[in-house]
């Protein structure tokens, strides 16, 4: 039988991807990474991982094992917080994924003010352009927009996110304002390739349901940064997230149009586990962000709009 130790270890190295990560992670030589696996395959029968010379595959039964084993250091993690949940004091390891743009700006300060406040928690942040599975990737929390989780999975949302349309002065002067939504198909409109969305369109809230509306594009990229500087260096058209542009809004840099319209939102929720729904850890963590965020950069009524006569 697998011993709890031996589940930790391979689940370890499984996310670290090679001998010389998991070693840095678990203190030990590389070499006694190397050892200790085979000691595990040989008492198992079974080949574990593929070997190069810089990385590690899971072979179909390292897949099993890792699944398994994530799922019962889960479990026994979630034992050990309801067993000790009357010192509602979080500690031990957590791991939160978040997109690029939103995890560098907001989640990341608020990891490191939330260890400030918890010094016995261990934080560590993954980022990606795509929202990563909460089991196999052994995470405790995914911070995602819009999408609600699977049955199996818990969500809170933690901020509102509201989308708005805006350009710079400088493409406003060279091209014209909107002034009504068919306007957007005569406007260069550049566009936020995320996650499975249908690329080209723009979602409207209008009454009760949401309206897709096909817009011409010739620049898209999977970067908010990327898109918003090519907003700003007087591009296109963008629908983007009002806590990336409030500042340059403010500023002058760009401007809203088209402000009476209603992009659908895509609200940013905390995913968990419904395992780990009890873990101090991640409710002291949720519940610093909803507070946290009740401050996000919002903008208030009419800024940003171009006079109009």
């Amino acid at each position: 039988m697998s011993r709890p130790q031996d589940l930790t270890f391979f689940h370890v190295l499984a996310l670290q991807g090679n001998l010389a990560a998991a070693a840095r992670e678990l203190g030990i030589t590389p070499s006694a990474v190397s050892k200790r696996l085979a000691a595990l395959e040989q008492r198992l029968g079974v080949r574990l991982v593929n070997r190069t010379t810089r990385s590690l595959s899971l072979t179909p039964e390292g897949e099993i094992y890792f699944r398994h084993a994530s799922r019962i250091i889960g479990d026994i993690d979630a034992v050990e917080e309801l067993v000790t949940s009357s010192r509602r004091q979080p500690k031990g390891l957590l791991r939160v994924n978040a997109s690029m743009g939103f995890g560098r700006r907001y989640i990341g300060p608020a990891l490191a003010a939330f260890i400030d406040r918890y010094p016995d928690v261990e934080a560590q942040l993954i980022l990606s352009d795509r929202p990563m599975d909460l089991a196999a990737n052994g995470l405790d929390i995914v911070i995602r927009f819009g999408a609600l989780p699977d049955a199996g999975f818990h969500a809170r949302r933690i901020a509102s996110n509201r989308r708005m349309l805006c350009a710079s002065p400088l493409y406003l002067e060279r091209f014209g304002t909107p002034e009504r939504l068919h306007d957007l198909a005569n406007h260069n409109c550049i566009f936020l390739r995320q996650n499975d969305g249908t690329h080209g369109v723009w979602d409207f809230v209008e009454g009760s349901r949401t309206r897709g509306v096909k817009v011409r594009s010739n620049l898209s990229c999977n970067d908010g940064e990327v898109v918003l500087n090519w907003a700003l260096e007087g591009r296109g058209i963008l629908l983007r997230a009002e806590w990336d542009i409030a500042r340059y809004v403010r500023s002058g840099r760009l401007r809203l149009v088209l402000d009476d319209l209603q992009p659908a939102p895509a609200d940013v929720y905390a995913i968990y586990s419904e395992q780990h729904q009890l873990s101090a850890k991640i409710r002291h963590f949720i519940d610093f962000l909803v507070e946290r965020f009740k401050h996000i950069d919002h903008l208030e009524p009419n800024v940003g709009m171009e006079a109009t006569d």
